[in-house]
């Protein structure tokens, strides 16, 4: 090893809010940083569409733990507030039930309990309060001890195994809510959260239940322009510091010497030298592609091979020349869920069965509730979100993609947006195919490896690689997992790890 080796200019694959938080702290620390994005403008997961005057994100919608983003101007010496506003969103989610029901997911935790008790009963709101209190315990060790730790070795792992078996990992989110809570209904609205980053509710561990009371703790907010703004502010962040940002430049190839990362090449043949490279990219793409599987330890080529996939998506984006407000339909919020008949068979068909399923459930966003002007004046931004089976399951996409959607959107004309057929007037779709061949994620996962108990902390890829010197991993797929607050943390987990 090179004794007095320093590491000077770093390059990052990727433009996501991993790649981004990664190159914004190196770039605070006096770095000099190159970001390379195959796409055509950053953002990742998070790409924007403009189309016929509507503007629709194209991915992560619900903002938590803001502290997080404020931190990354702070490093900088800057205000988020002087870049973008941050709206707080009261309920946090409306959920409509298959019979017609609904239930509130309130901002505010004294609402949320009369919410409850007039849902179902006092017995679920004195649950309520009970689990709460075991999700901050949960939040406490998961998110704020151990959230930013690295995990690099086995034994980091063992350390921390007696604590997490205290809080119960063994157990799901959903039994985990299930020994607080009598009704079903409430316990489907209270377990669904796995499901905002690739997880089983039904297989995803009870540690993830610090999700919960992460909103709890700091709330759900929106971003005014939506979350291309807060992109566009972390970009412009970046360049002020003095980084480079190369768009439309795909990486090929992690260029490495005697096991060392020392740059990368793009597609075109370009060559950019790098003392360290930090990857957003997809991990099993830049693992198995850009660097191949000759620079891959045994070990880790198995480990890949049986980690398993998360879920994958189909999104409907698509704009209306009316507005809903609720006169002729049920009121929508800006974050709807629409759960349908089945729940744990529903989940298990897109897991583990992974086929297309007859009924659904749904998360609609409405964005224009909140914020008017990412539509035309009199025109209303949606778009309507169902987790689906990856690809390594038999759904033929090709046959599928269009009854599925016209499914999709006769549901929702039928029971939440009248004559909504006759009021489209743009629309994309993207489905398993869009994450596979646009962003490289192994069979078309939408958010990289499910969050199982096996597969987190040590269990996932590390942020430093154990194969390659100085080649670090931030997103989705490594350590802690998918979320902007987990992105963001994998990001000052890289920082750290450089820095030391």
């Amino acid at each position: 090893m090179i004794k007095d080796f320093r590491i000077v200019d770093i390059s990052v694959i990727g433009c996501g809010f991993g790649g981004l938080g990664a190159a914004i702290r190196l770039a605070a620390r006096g770095h000099r940083v190159n970001m390379f994005e195959a796409r055509d403008q950053p953002g990742g997961r998070a790409y924007t569409y403009r189309q016929d005057g509507f503007v629709f994100d194209g991915g992560p919608t619900v903002i938590t733990a803001p502290w997080m983003i404020e931190e990354l101007f702070a490093v900088a010496g800057r205000d988020l507030h002087d870049y973008v506003e941050l709206v707080p969103l009261d309920p946090f989610y409306r959920i409509y039930f298959d019979d017609g029901s609904s239930f509130e997911y309130a901002a505010s935790t004294e609402q949320m309990l009369a919410n409850i008790a007039a849902f179902s009963g006092d017995d679920d709101a004195d649950g309520y309060r009970k689990m709460l209190q075991k999700t901050e315990r949960i939040f406490e060790k998961g998110f704020l001890e151990l959230g930013d730790q690295p995990f690099l070795r086995f034994g980091d792992m063992a350390r921390i195994s007696p604590d997490l078996l205290k809080l119960g990992s063994h157990q799901t989110v959903y039994q985990l809510v299930k020994r607080y809570i009598s009704d079903d209904k409430l316990r489907q609205a209270l377990s669904f959260h796995p499901l905002l980053v690739g997880g089983n509710p039904f297989t995803t561990t009870s540690i993830y239940a610090l999700i919960h009371h992460l909103e709890r703790e700091w709330g759900v907010w929106f971003v005014k322009g939506g979350t291309t703004a807060l992109i566009d502010a972390l970009v412009k962040l970046f360049q002020e510091l003095g980084g480079t940002l190369h768009l439309g430049a795909p990486v090929a190839q992690i260029v490495t010497r005697d096991g060392r990362a020392t740059g990368v090449r793009l597609n075109d043949g370009r060559e950019f030298g790098a003392d360290a490279v930090v990857s957003n990219a997809d991990v099993s793409n830049t693992l198995e592609h850009m660097l191949g599987p000759s620079a891959l330890k045994a070990s880790t080529r198995l480990r890949l091979r049986t980690l398993q996939d998360s879920m994958s998506l189909m999104v409907i984006y698509f704009g209306t020349n009316r507005l809903y407000r609720g006169e002729d339909a049920p009121q929508l919020a800006h974050h709807t869920i629409m759960l349908g008949p089945r729940y744990e068979g529903l989940l298990d068909d897109v897991f583990k069965h992974k086929v297309l399923s007859d009924d659904f459930s749904l998360y609609l966003h409405m964005p224009t509730l909140t914020d008017a002007s990412l539509a035309p004046p009199g025109c209303e931004a949606f778009y309507v979100l169902s987790p689906v089976p990856n690809l390594n399951g038999a759904v033929d996409w090709e046959r599928a993609a269009k009854p599925y959607r016209d499914n999709i959107m006769s549901f929702l004309e039928e029971r939440y947006l009248p004559n909504l057929s006759r009021h489209i007037i743009t629309e994309r779709v993207i489905d398993p195919r869009h994450f596979a061949n646009e962003l490289h994620s192994r069979s078309g996962a939408a958010f990289s490896f499910e969050p199982k108990l096996t597969q987190s902390a040590w269990f996932r890829p590390h942020n430093r690689s154990a194969d390659v010197e100085n080649l670090y991993l931030v997103g989705a797929g490594t350590h802690p997992g998918a979320g902007v607050p987990g992105v963001l943390t994998s990001a000052k987990i890289a920082d750290a790890l450089i820095a030391s």
